[in-house]
């Protein structure tokens, strides 16, 4: 039912609804919920399925997480520090915050490309960039190379199964259910591993 919902939803809002949740999820601070993993693969399997072209989709999927990053790096530049200082509310948690320092610590400017594909992170990574003051160009460079590689990556993961499995919107809420659970697995994994 919940995988009907989200096609459904998709049909009906189009490229708005897309661009509206990837650019809330990657730049505002109450977009971590938000579903882009997901998002992207039901979007290829719709383009599969004849609903979508990509000519206007991935246009619309880059610049949308391009420009979240960019209010993300934005509100990190301009109210840091408070952020940092913020007790836990029902969405915001500090704790995400801290976790996407520790990434952007480890690997630098990097961030912004390998946090897109994890959940969370995704979110956090381009606040933390501005609350360092990570250089615009720098920043900039990443954003957009990392808005091409997962919402291009990801959309295309989407379209080959959908064009490769018959029927398979029938079957979106596995593939949704599984993506979502190897999307918050992998930081898990590698946690694992570290240890």
């Amino acid at each position: 039912m919940f995988g009907i919902e989200i096609t459904e939803i998709l049909q009906n809002g189009g490229l708005i609804v897309i661009a509206l949740i990837l650019f809330a999820e990657t730049g505002l601070l109450v977009g971590f919920f938000l579903p882009g993993d997901t998002l992207l693969l039901a979007a290829g399997i719709l383009v599969a399925s004849g609903t979508f072209s990509f000519a206007t989709l991935l246009p619309v999927i880059v610049i949308s997480t391009i420009l979240g990053n960019i209010v993300g790096y934005e509100i990190g530049h301009r109210a840091g520090p408070r952020l940092f200082q913020k007790e836990d509310s029902k969405i915001f948690r500090k704790e995400y915050l801290e976790r996407a320092e520790q990434f952007y610590e480890k690997h630098g400017g990097k961030t912004i490309l390998f946090a897109r594909f994890i959940p969370i992170i995704r979110t956090f990574a381009p606040i933390v960039a501005g609350i360092g003051k990570m250089d615009k160009k720098l920043f900039n460079f990443y954003n957009i190379l990392g808005g091409i590689v997962w919402g291009v990556g990801v959309t295309l993961i989407g379209y080959y199964f959908g064009s490769k499995i018959p029927n398979i919107d029938h079957y979106i809420l596995p593939v949704i259910l599984t993506v979502v659970l190897l999307s918050f697995l992998s930081p898990l994994a590698h946690k694992i591993i570290r240890r």
